[in-house]
């Protein structure tokens, strides 16, 4: 699997495609620092009076490399896939060995710290469904009023949760539509892109 990039992140790691591999190796440590602790603005100053270029290209070096490094943990990239798609943004040989070398030692790391930063939510464990039909009723000797009972179990941090639903069939197809028209929804471009920088 080779990674996507956006316009946007091509032109900010553009910037890193010259740089010397020490150089860039620095910027890969800051990288890390910033994944682990956030960002420091005054560390862009720094280097960029080092290397005598304004400091919002130095930003977005860093965050460039950092979006990199993240979605290459996120997608367990091979050492191939990952050497892949660093080529198809220019980098050389010797800057690609970098930067490989950089993701293999903190692949471990960067995936434990976007597991801490996930958000926890129950997941589908199960349902039983039931058709139930009232024919009369003391009052009315000749109706019809059909209903869907539904069991919902949820897991949350190993705790399952029983929740008990009823609905009419209208309301059922109703839901079913509107569910349909979201999973159609996130499968276009557009929704795959903010799912992806959600994650």
């Amino acid at each position: 699997m080779l990674l996507a990039f956006e316009d946007s992140h091509k032109e900010h790691l553009s910037f890193l495609v010259d740089l010397d591999p020490e150089v860039l190796n620095e910027f890969g440590l800051i990288s890390m620092n910033f994944i682990r602790k956030g960002t420091n603005p005054k560390v862009f100053q720094g280097a960029a009076q080092k290397l005598g270029v304004p400091v919002e290209t130095v930003q977005n070096g860093v965050e460039g490399l950092m979006f990199l490094l993240t979605e290459s943990c996120k997608y367990m990239l091979s050492e191939i896939d990952f050497q892949d798609s660093v080529m198809t943004l220019g980098f050389g040989e010797e800057t690609r060995a970098t930067l490989l070398g950089l993701y293999t030692e903190n692949q471990r790391e960067v995936r434990s710290i976007l597991q801490e930063m996930s958000m926890e939510l129950p997941h589908y464990r199960d349902l039983e469904w039931r058709f139930d039909m009232q024919l009369a009723s003391r009052s009315l000797r000749h109706q019809m009023v059909p209903s869907v009972l539904l069991r919902l179990v949820t897991e949350d941090e190993g705790e399952k949760k029983t929740t008990m639903l009823e609905t009419d069939p209208v309301n059922l197809v109703h839901m079913t539509r509107v569910l349909e028209t979201a999973l159609q929804e996130m499968k276009s471009g557009y929704c795959r892109r903010i799912a992806r920088n959600i994650k």
